[in-house]
């Protein structure tokens, strides 16, 4: 197997008063500062599926000052990304995703995350939650940040 590997990371500001979304799970607690819903998990794997597949980032494809994009579900944008790789000739080997956040705590919705993403990538996606242990922005439940790698495989002709 020749495989392809890239690398997507997000992180965005605790504030505002939209749920919090991480990995497609609402969950109860403080959302997060942007432009779509904030899904800082979604964005992480969206850009690790872009970069593995060479494709533009998540910003150059649905950029923030673009209205069409404001309140956007990212798990919508995600299951796009997903065609876009599809279409570009590769599919997802696996996606390995690190979220990092003080609060809420994260445990309990880390199997429905990993079933939301898995749906959308269309390939196994495992998911960790993390704390920031009191250090930086993570740590002072400032922001959410997340990190995603995923492997992906061309697809050949009768595979």
């Amino acid at each position: 197997m020749s495989g392809r590997v890239g690398l997507g990371y997000d992180i965005h500001a605790v504030g505002g008063d939209r749920p919090l979304v991480l990995g497609g799970v609402r969950i109860e607690g403080p959302g997060l500062v942007g432009h779509s819903d904030a899904d800082v998990v979604a964005h992480a794997v969206a850009d690790a599926l872009l970069g593995a597949a060479g494709l533009p980032d998540l910003g150059a494809l649905y950029p923030a000052h673009d209205d069409r994009y404001r309140d956007a579900n990212s798990i919508d944008l995600l299951d796009d990304v997903a065609a876009r790789v599809r279409e570009a000739g590769y599919q997802v080997v696996n996606v390995d995703v690190v979220v990092n956040a003080e609060a809420p705590r994260l445990a309990p919705h880390v199997a429905s995350m990993t079933a939301a993403l898995g749906t959308a990538v269309r390939g196994p996606v495992g998911v960790k939650a993390k704390r920031g242990e009191g250090v930086g922005a993570v740590g002072h439940a400032e922001a959410i940040a997340a990190w995603a790698v995923a492997l992906l495989e061309e697809v050949t002709e009768g595979s």
